[in-house]
Parts: structure tokens; sequence; C-alpha cells
């Protein structure tokens, strides 16, 4: 078998014409060449070059040229893109995102972060904490971003920053005009929309009114909407309400529990690839320092 570098030792030869130049092209002696030459020559059992001189090749010289440009063309390219891959420049990274996350904090970063990348592709999945940790468990997606428990079985974390939830009602409504923050006794009364992203908080207060809740919402455009509309009041994490229309109001409230965890996840026992360790490590530094710049408070 012939190896891949006596294939291109032949081809710089049959290039220059010569071996002197040649040698000085791969940085080896002009007698190591002629080494490399010959073994080929023995192995196929006939002559590639019509003289001693290299300057024009045989039939079988001219044969095993044009295949050998083939072939060390492809497996160079080959190497390019296992190199690229392997340096975090190109491949496919398929992450999901809670939709605050994904409006606020992802773009700016997803913009800079492709710039010196052009052959990385980007899957993001724009969805709530379940259906995150759904498409991490079952392989769909490399990272996860959402404010999921830092213990659930098979995912490891790297925390962000915590998050307060806000009241979210209509600006013309009495809970938005009234000078105390509210708490639990003051929402006595309201329709409360239930969504994914508030449904696992654990104060007592609001899981009393969960149960009364007749509405659920997991679109944040439709849950906007319903709350718009006068159909009730909901509770948001504040990244969510960074951009709400002048019709509503977002509220912080007196109960300091009201507080979410976002963390990058991802698959224990599943090694992520260079592009998504690199992106995990960036992203997490850039969405602390984004973070605090909107007042929330960055996990170190």
């Amino acid at each position: 078998m012939l190896r891949l570098e006596a294939l291109r030792a032949f081809v710089e030869v049959a290039d220059h014409g010569n071996i002197k130049d040649a040698s000085d092209r791969l940085f080896r002696t002009p007698s190591a060449l002629s080494m490399t030459l010959k073994q080929i020559e023995e192995r196929l059992g006939c002559p590639l070059f019509e003289t001693d001189r290299k300057s024009s090749l045989t039939d079988m010289g001219r044969f095993l040229y044009d295949q050998s440009v083939i072939l060390l063309r492809d497996y160079d390219r080959a190497m390019e893109r296992i190199e690229a891959q392997s340096k975090a420049r190109s491949g496919r990274l398929r992450i999901a995102s809670v939709p605050s996350v994904a409006t606020m904090l992802l773009p700016g970063f997803l913009q800079d972060f492709i710039a010196t990348r052009p052959d990385l592709d980007i899957d993001l999945v724009d969805t709530d904490s379940t259906d995150v940790r759904h498409l991490l468990e079952t392989g769909q997606v490399d990272l996860g971003i959402a404010g999921l428990p830092p213990d659930l079985p098979g995912l490891a974390s790297d925390p962000i920053f915590r998050d307060p939830f806000r009241l979210v009602c209509r600006s013309d409504s009495r809970l938005a005009t009234q000078a105390r923050m509210p708490d639990w006794a003051d929402l006595e009364g309201e329709a409360l929309i239930l969504n994914e992203a508030a449904r696992g908080l654990a104060s007592p207060g609001f899981q009393r009114l969960a149960l009364g809740a007749r509405f659920s919402v997991r679109n944040v455009a439709s849950l906007l909407a319903m709350v718009q509309a006068g159909m009730g009041v909901t509770l948001l994490p504040a990244l969510a309400t960074v951009n709400l229309p002048a019709s509503l109001t977002a509220r912080a409230l007196a109960d300091p529990a009201c507080m979410r965890r976002v963390s990058i996840h991802w698959r224990i026992g599943r090694i992520p690839s260079p592009v998504a360790q690199l992106f995990l490590r960036q992203f997490a530094a850039d969405a602390r320092l984004q973070a605090g710049r909107l007042g929330l408070e960055p996990i170190a």
C-alpha cells in the first residue's frame, strides 16, 4: 500500500520537474525523496518517469499522478473539515432555550459567535422549560437554557442568573396602580392564567391560587394577549417582561420566594462537541454580564 506522504512527494516532483525543487518545497533531502520515488516504482513494478531527470512522466506515471491529485485533494479537504470541527470553527449546534433568553440574551451573542465561524450551523428551539428538558433527555438538542432544577437525573447544569417573577396585569387595573407591592392576598378574586415558567413555583400562596386557575397558556405571545384582553393576570420572569406593551404592567411581588434560576444544561455521560463546549463557556460568561446590566442577579 502506498502512503499518502509518498504520493505527495511524487506529485511535488512531477509538478516541479526535478527532485531538488520538490525537496525544498517538502523540507526533505533530495536523497530521501529519490528513495521514496524508488520505493513507489518498486511497489508498482514499473517506472514513473521517462528519464532520471524527472521532467516527463510515463503513461503509468501520468495515471498515478491524476489519481494522486484527486486523493490528496480529498484528503486535505477532509482534514481541514476535521480540524475546523475539533477547533470549534464548524459543525452543527442544537440549542433549546426558554423564550425570554432566546429573545433578550441570545441574538447579540449569536451574531458575534457565528461571525468568525462561517461553516457553523445552529438550530435554535424557542420553547418552555418543560420542553427544554424533554429535548435534552431525548438527545434532540446538545444544550438547553432554562429554569430547571439543578439536580435533575441525567442532566448537568451551569447556573447563569436568578430572575424574580413579576405580576403581569393590565396597566389600567387596580393591581397596577396600588402603591405597595402586590401580595397573594391582593390576587384573591383575580383570574390567574398559568404558564409553564410559573407552574413550578413552590410558594404556598401561589399554589393556592393556581388550584383555581381555569387557563394555562404555554405561548408567551398568546399569554400576554389574554392578559391584555382582561381575561386575568399572570406571573412571568422579569426577563420576559422587559419589552411589555404599554397596555401591560409588570409589578414586583412581595413574596421573595418567587424566583427562578436560569442555567445551561446538558446530558450527563455524553461529552459535548467542541463547539458546544465553547458556546457553553462563552455564553455563560456573556449572559451573566447581560443579566447584571438588566438588574438581574448573576450567579458566579
